[in-house]
């Protein structure tokens, strides 16, 4: 199991339309992607604007395996509603 840790500036005036958005958009595509486990998107309670996208993968091969693009479409129906994010993965150690 890897995890996708992405960061988002969303300024906080912007937020609801942009999970909307990116529901439509990321979450679904993501949703029909092999590997695909599941989605979860946090905001900082220190910084509102910080919102983190939590991608659970079964594996680092499937995640990678998604053409890039597949990707730049999603990119592209996003529009202006589109963010850069930092990326970070991480490997499951443990599960409780």
């Amino acid at each position: 199991m890897v995890i996708e840790f992405l960061t988002f500036v969303v300024p906080a005036d912007d937020l609801d339309e942009w999970l909307e958005i990116e529901a439509q958009h990321w979450s679904r595509f993501l949703e029909a992607q092999d590997g695909f486990v599941r989605k979860e998107m946090w905001r900082s309670s220190d910084d509102p604007t910080s919102v983190h996208a939590v991608i659970w993968w079964e594996s680092m091969q499937q995640w990678k395996a998604i053409p890039q693009a597949a990707l730049d479409e999603v990119v592209a129906a996003m529009g202006p509603h589109e963010r850069e994010a930092t990326c970070v993965a991480f490997d499951v150690l443990r599960q409780s």
